[in-house]
């Protein structure tokens, strides 16, 4: 397993120099924070024995939501909170994609973009919602924004975890799809040509330049996810790390480094060599400006509905499934005079310049 931070210090000067007319704060940033992650220059938690006098100081994470050795906190967090909230319907996979004419326009006006293809996803779920005549009511919507595909190229797509249900807040009814063979909710075309026109207008309100020319036909894949569930453990996977596992860097040397991905349509595991500094803007090119929401929470999954949530799981008597269940326990710190688990007593001290901290292998599992 090769570290992102290495290959930062390897190629970092040489991708400065190639893209420093691309790259924004929020690259540099990122930058940063995965190169001092967890080195002498990050702040410092002292741990002590539970058993002896013993003490150390470790380093703290980065924190940064496109590191890939921090977050996993946090998503074990949303995970919870997104699986408290499923209720007892059919759940679909619902993807829109931005065309690729598009994606210039999104890379110069990201923050713009972004926020304009997640609501207008979830406007053209919703209107399908109130016009279905099973539904006439209010859907629910987790939607999570992803900018990559599994090759890491910029490809913005929005997922919305959908639920084949409705509210009608005016007759205060629950109304579910009645299943149709596999599963159907709404029509794929449809609502890609709903889409299409929410977007189109969208840019244009936003007073963005469209491009010269654009598909008539868009993309939008609807596929059945039974519960919700899984979807929801796949799309929390890469909600707060970054857009590679560092497992997946299976080499760097001669200049270049390559990477593993598995193909979306054959499944098998496929590799990609580029050049050191071409690989790092593969990666930073998907960092999201800075306070900006990749996951929300729309209509009756919105995290001011929790009462509602409450009285539909009492209701229809409904137990969802404990994101707990799933989760791996964080690793302990043994201590290395007796083999006592370590406590943290202190946090974010100030790093300083002087002496060396050599960080044991099993503490870095445990961070």
């Amino acid at each position: 397993m090769t570290r992102l931070a290495h290959i930062i210090d390897a190629f970092g000067d040489d991708f400065r120099a190639q893209y420093r007319d691309r790259l924004t704060a929020d690259h540099l940033r990122a930058l940063a924070a995965i190169t001092h992650c967890r080195t002498e220059a990050s702040p410092k938690m002292q741990v002590a024995c539970t058993a002896c006098d013993h003490r150390s100081l470790v380093p703290h994470s980065c924190g940064h939501r496109h590191c890939p050795h921090c977050q996993h906190h946090e998503s074990q967090q949303w995970l919870e909170r997104q699986m408290q909230r499923l209720v007892p319907a059919d759940y679909f996979l619902v993807t829109f994609t931005l065309p690729a004419q598009f994606r210039p326009l999104a890379a110069a006006h990201p923050r713009i973009a972004y926020d304009l293809l997640m609501k207008s996803a979830w406007e053209t779920v919703r209107t399908f919602s109130q016009n279905d005549r099973q539904l006439a009511g209010t859907p629910g919507a987790i939607a999570v924004l992803h900018t990559h595909s599994r090759r890491l190229d910029y490809h913005p797509h929005v997922h919305l975890v959908v639920p084949a249900a409705a509210v009608d807040a005016e007759k205060a009814l629950w109304r579910t799809k009645r299943r149709r063979g596999k599963g159907f909710l709404f029509s794929h075309k449809a609502l890609a040509k709903v889409f299409r026109a929410k977007m189109l207008d969208s840019f244009t309100s936003a007073g963005l330049t469209l491009p010269a020319r654009y598909p008539a036909d868009w993309v939008v894949d609807c596929k059945s996810v039974g519960t919700g569930a899984s979807a929801l453990i796949y799309l929390g996977r890469y909600l707060y790390r970054g857009v590679i596992r560092e497992q997946d860097i299976v080499a760097c040397r001669d200049g270049q480094v390559t990477f593993r991905y598995r193909h979306a349509k054959t499944g098998r595991m496929e590799r990609r060599t580029l050049a050191g500094a071409d690989f790092l803007w593969l990666v930073l090119q998907h960092v999201l400006p800075k306070g900006f929401r990749r996951a929300r929470n729309f209509g009756f999954l919105h995290p001011n509905c929790k009462r509602l949530i409450a009285l539909l799981h009492l209701l229809l008597k409904f137990v969802p499934v404990l994101a707990s269940a799933l989760a791996k326990e964080r690793a302990p710190i043994p201590c290395p005079c007796c083999g006592a688990l370590m406590r943290i007593v202190r946090t974010r001290i100030p790093p300083t310049r002087a002496g060396g901290l050599a960080i044991p292998p099993v503490v870095r599992r445990a961070l």
